[in-house]
């Protein structure tokens, strides 16, 4: 009598031939997915969940959406989603992702708790809630590539990718530390953490080059318009599609010109955007020279990053720190002039190289320094802050040094506030990098800015803005009114207190790197 055989379910073109394949190995393969698979899945006595249509997800595909991709195993069990989808949403307003696969990740909401636990941080619930919001946002974003495309992808605009944080507060409440736990987390193979400064640097860079190589114009021809905003976003979208921005703020009249251009091409080609700012979006560019035409980007902002504000009240860098050794002296003091040489000279004999004038090369341009040792540089304000320097050089200095002497700052008043801004941007440079400074100043650090010497230069500002044909008071302009400077030399006088930390300077060391 013949044995009985094994029955076959006829349940899609080839499904016979692999059933018995798979009881001959005892069910212990992971065999690649088939548009008939759930049904497999369901006649062995697993769980999924079932598809609309056995189509739906090329339907999807062609209409250029997003579909839930399915994860096999074996024995049959329950079906594991991983998928994007910007339908239901939260209290702050940003999708969610499946509740089951959330419970099982890692992020930095389990980080900052831990680290409470341990006694880093202190708790503060202000920063709780925004990490809340980034951890939603972590978990939205596993696996996120919007790169992936079809044949059918250019004839269908895309979907609105997930929504990004916009997270704003007073200096030293967190901000960057919290966002820096997001990005550390983040289970996102293409993604990019910077400060603004260097961001826009970068996407200048960028626009120089690809004019360069444009055919040029013939003489006697009008030369064609050609905007180079677009491409360069699609560059930017295809090397990244999560962009972490440090210190987002717009104080160059040139940035603010392509800001709403180059973040809406970004936006639409699926990047997801997290920043940390000091100001509100309402407030970006305040007071700036042709703001109506900046404005139109604090609404595609607001239609892709949900604002949420951090402040605690409290200003951690300011908070019991250990100090290491002195590193902010007085001018008036009795030869500090001495001590700083006597501390440069202990510092550079651990360096390997010898105490000589250092050019750094920056965009074709010369950065003279005067006195350096390996990376060790000794620098004068004047040297640094009262010639036409920017964010490029001293971006620059922070690749090369670790530790920079900055002697004889003045008392910065408005009429000193070009310096001051190039002051701000170069402490802003250092501290994202890293580097330790060593000062002597003329003002004890919280008085080292004062708003005075106005009316000597109100006159000439008003001349400027009449030849300009501006239609603005004097005062209402933040590069005469200053007003900019004062805002942001808060988060300058924070920064220089954090610095001075022995935390701080243990960790800027690169000599164990």
């Amino acid at each position: 009598m013949a044995a009985p055989r094994t029955p076959l379910v006829a349940v899609g073109r080839g499904a016979a031939s692999l059933l018995p394949l798979l009881l001959l190995r005892g069910g212990h393969c992971r065999p690649r997915p088939r548009p008939w698979s759930p049904l497999l899945l369901l006649l062995r006595g697993g769980h999924c969940r079932p598809r609309p249509r056995p189509w739906s997800p090329l339907l999807l595909l062609l209409r250029g959406g997003h579909c839930r991709s399915w994860s096999w195993s074996w024995p049959p069990g329950p079906c594991s989603l991983r998928g994007y989808t910007t339908t239901a949403a939260s209290e702050t307003g940003i999708p969610q992702k499946d509740s089951n696969l959330a419970a099982n990740i890692e992020g930095p909401l389990q980080n900052y708790e831990s680290l409470v636990r341990q006694g880093d941080i202190n708790h503060d619930e202000n920063q709780k809630k925004v990490v809340h919001c980034l951890q939603k946002l972590h978990e939205i974003l596993q696996g996120y590539n919007p790169g992936q495309k079809n044949i059918f992808s250019q004839f269908f605009e895309r979907s609105k990718p997930p929504k990004g944080l916009y997270v704003y507060g007073d200096v030293g409440t967190g901000k960057t530390m919290v966002m820096d736990l997001f990005y550390s987390h983040a289970a996102v193979k293409k993604k990019t953490r910077v400060h603004f400064h260097g961001f826009m640097l970068d996407v200048h860079k960028r626009i120089h080059r690809l004019k360069q190589t444009l055919p040029k114009r013939k003489p006697g021809l009008m030369a064609k318009s050609y905007d180079p905003i677009a491409p360069i976003a699609s560059e930017i979208s295809d090397e990244t599609c999560l962009l972490c921005f440090d210190e987002f703020q717009v104080t160059d009249i040139a940035d603010a010109m392509i800001l709403k251009q180059l973040f809406e091409n970004l936006f639409r080609n699926g990047v997801v955007v997290v920043a940390t700012s000091n100001r509100p979006p309402e407030d970006l560019y305040k007071n700036g020279l042709q703001r109506s035409n900046f404005v139109p980007f604090i609404a595609v902002l607001k239609e892709y990053c949900d604002a949420i504000q951090l402040n605690s009240g409290i200003d951690y860098r300011k908070r019991t720190g250990s100090r290491t050794v002195q590193l902010y002296y007085l001018t008036s003091e009795v030869d500090v002039e001495a001590a700083l040489d006597e501390l440069f000279d202990e510092l550079a004999r651990k360096q390997n190289d010898i105490t000589r004038p250092r050019i750094l090369k920056v965009q074709g341009r010369e950065l003279r320094l005067s006195k350096a040792c390996g990376t060790l540089a000794d620098c004068t304000f004047e040297e640094l802050c009262d010639k036409p320097l920017g964010a490029s050089d001293y971006l620059e200095m922070a690749q090369h040094f670790d530790t920079v002497f900055i002697r004889n700052i003045p008392m910065l008043t408005l009429a000193k506030k070009t310096q001051a801004r190039r002051f701000i941007t170069l402490i802003d440079a250092f501290y994202d990098h890293k580097v330790r400074v060593i000062c002597s100043a003329a003002m004890p650090l919280e008085n080292i800015f004062v708003q005075k010497d106005y009316d000597s230069h109100a006159d000439d500002a008003r001349v400027f803005v009449d030849d300009l044909g501006l239609d603005h008071k004097v005062e209402e302009l933040s590069i005469f009114s200053g007003a900019e400077e004062i805002f942001a030399f808060q988060r300058t006088v924070s920064r220089l207190t954090e610095m001075q930390t022995e935390e701080y300077w243990e960790e800027g060391s690169r000599s164990r790197k």
